[in-house]
């Protein structure tokens, strides 16, 4: 298990904080995967300001898992903050994702929802600077290079 922060959730990243109430900001960050993951990696991808009103979002996954039974399975949620306690899959816990084309809809392989979980219910107040992550469950059974992007979007009260 290992844990990687990428640039815009590093420490010394600043959380931006809208210019006003009410004005919708983006949270967003991603993770080029050059070799596959391991099961409980955890990825810090970008943060959001305390006071934070996370109302949507999405989650992007190329296909890096081309066996014909794909198994890599990747959550996304939050870090510790001081005040709560961590949550890696508050926003989805998006199961065996298996990135293949569905006719109609998406004509290239790859993943893309909608963030979710604690969501389902209303927006989601965050009571201090939180890096957003995502969890490695399970490993892909064939790994083939790709991206993981998550971009969470918030309104400052």
């Amino acid at each position: 298990m290992g844990t990687t922060t990428k640039a815009r959730a590093a420490a010394s990243f600043p959380a931006y904080v809208g210019l006003g109430a009410g004005n919708l900001s983006v949270a967003y960050g991603y993770h080029d995967f050059a070799a596959n993951p391991t099961a409980a990696d955890i990825i810090e991808l970008c943060k959001v300001p305390k006071g934070a009103v996370v109302l949507d979002g999405f989650y992007s996954l190329e296909d890096i898992d081309s066996n014909a039974t794909e198994e890599v399975d990747i959550d996304v949620g939050y870090a510790a903050n001081g005040d709560v306690v961590a949550d890696p899959d508050a926003f989805g816990n998006f199961g065996v994702v298996t990135g293949d084309a569905v006719a109609g809809y998406t004509p290239e392989a790859g993943t893309r929802m909608p963030l979710r979980g604690v969501l389902s219910n209303g927006p989601l107040t965050l009571t201090a600077d939180t890096v957003i992550t995502a969890t490695v469950n399970v490993d892909a059974a064939t790994f083939a290079a790709g991206t993981l992007y998550v971009c969470v979007y918030y309104v400052n009260p």
